[in-house]
């Protein structure tokens, strides 16, 4: 559920008029709703009622502050995978006790500001990462405490782009080195083995793949410990699926989830660490655009937006569906589909990959119509670009009938004041 519902006859976050922000900030423009965040984070707490478990959201689905603090304000920790996600999560208050540090390609310096907060543990992903870390934490003359991400080669079944746990993806260490891997973190003398951690992907709507690399978990927590390995918690990772299209995608509940993990856990007697990210944000957030032109060719009709592949990129490069409404609520709602439209929805960008929906069924739209792109509120800001030096668009966060803007619009002149001409090519 989220809420963003029709009321007398337009779209309203919450208690907002979407026409209000359009009319304000401009469009295109991100909308989250503080009251979706929240119920997200807390039935998906709900689920892990009676284990110890560790909520950290996953920073990389949406990093801006606002969105980051309103889930610190509800005990959520973070899963962070750069230095930059770091910051942002100890400034929007996340306790550095709360924060893991995951992703394949951590620096010396990232690992010394980690260090330095004192966060819960890094999720280390290769030998050679190891050794850099022990020697970073030896500098400061500080134990650094760490799970290995392992690799349990199992299908996710999901997109060939967000799957992370088969043994031809670049994240985890492969199974059979397991062992070896925490034998020589006992060797090293500011390493401390303190967890196993698992991540086999992304939007995943089905829960087989999920039960089959907990159980190899499980019995890997269960031999290591018989080798004298001090594990006291399993990090499961992310990637339970939202539905982008109803009709197609039926992702399990987060009750039945955290129901599968309990039963697999078993007496294991280990906390857990989630890291949701698209479950709590995805359905929080739209991309609110305005159509600029209908463009009809020989068997066609493109309704031409303001928004674009650069705002929101995942149509472009996951062939992603995003369900895409109009503002002012259609009046053929009932069985009468009479004078409904195939369009496709295609952005200004100079590609033609800029296309969010082809042959999409919809209500009829003019010039200067708004509409929404759903489920928008995670992957969207966060990977958005300035391709065709087009700005960065702002971010508005809803609480009940109040809005903000969180990020403001990005003036062209910003934009082009990052660059900086040589001495050799200025004007005499």
């Amino acid at each position: 559920m989220d809420h963003f519902q029709y009321r007398d006859g337009n779209l309203f976050a919450e208690d907002v008029d979407l026409r209000e922000i359009a009319k304000e900030v401009g469009t295109p423009v991100y909308v989250y709703s503080s009251a979706t965040l929240k119920r997200h984070f807390r039935v998906f707490q709900e689920a892990f009622d009676g284990l110890d478990a560790l909520i950290c959201f996953a920073v990389k689905a949406n990093s801006n502050q606002a969105v980051l603090k309103t889930l610190a304000q509800e005990g959520s920790g973070a899963d962070v995978v750069s230095g930059g996600e770091l910051k942002r999560a100890l400034l929007a208050g996340i306790p550095a006790q709360k924060i893991v540090f995951s992703g394949v390609g951590k620096t010396p310096d990232e690992m010394r500001d980690a260090l330095k907060a004192n966060i819960k543990q890094f999720n280390v992903e290769s030998e050679a990462e190891l050794e850099v870390l022990n020697a970073v934490a030896e500098g400061m003359g500080m134990i650094a405490p760490v799970s290995v991400r392992v690799n349990p080669d199992v299908d996710a079944k999901t997109h060939a782009k967000i799957s992370t746990g088969k043994a031809e993806n670049k994240f985890g260490i492969p199974w059979v080195r397991v062992s070896r891997v925490y034998e020589r973190i006992a060797e090293l003398s500011h390493l401390k083995a303190v967890g196993v951690d698992v991540h086999i992907g992304s939007q995943l709507t089905d829960l087989g793949p999920f039960e089959a690399a907990f159980k190899k978990v499980v019995d890997l927590v269960k031999n290591l410990r018989v080798q004298g390995h001090d594990i006291q918690h399993i990090d499961l990772g992310g990637g339970l699926g939202i539905p982008y299209d109803p009709e197609e995608e039926t992702p399990p509940s987060p009750g039945a989830y955290g129901a599968m993990i309990g039963k697999v856990l078993g007496d294991l007697d280990c906390s857990i660490i989630l890291e949701p990210g698209r479950l709590i944000a995805g359905n929080a957030g739209i991309l609110l655009t305005s159509m600029l032109y209908e463009k009809e060719s020989e068997n066609k009709v493109f309704y031409i937006l303001d928004a674009a592949m650069n705002d929101l990129s995942r149509p472009a490069m996951y062939d992603a569906y995003h369900d895409i409404i109009p503002v002012k609520e259609p009046s053929n709602v009932g069985s009468d589909q009479s004078n409904l439209v195939s369009a496709d929805f295609v952005g200004p960008v100079c590609e033609t990959g800029d296309t969010f929906a082809k042959s999409r069924t919809t209500s009829p739209m003019m010039a200067g119509d708004l509409a929404v792109i759903k489920s928008a509120g995670a992957y969207g800001a966060v990977m958005a670009s300035t391709y065709n030096s087009r700005a960065l668009i702002p971010e508005v966060l809803v609480s009940e009938d109040k809005f903000s803007v969180i990020r403001k619009r990005q003036s062209i002149e910003d934009l082009i004041n990052l660059d900086q001409v040589p001495d050799w090519l200025a004007e005499e």
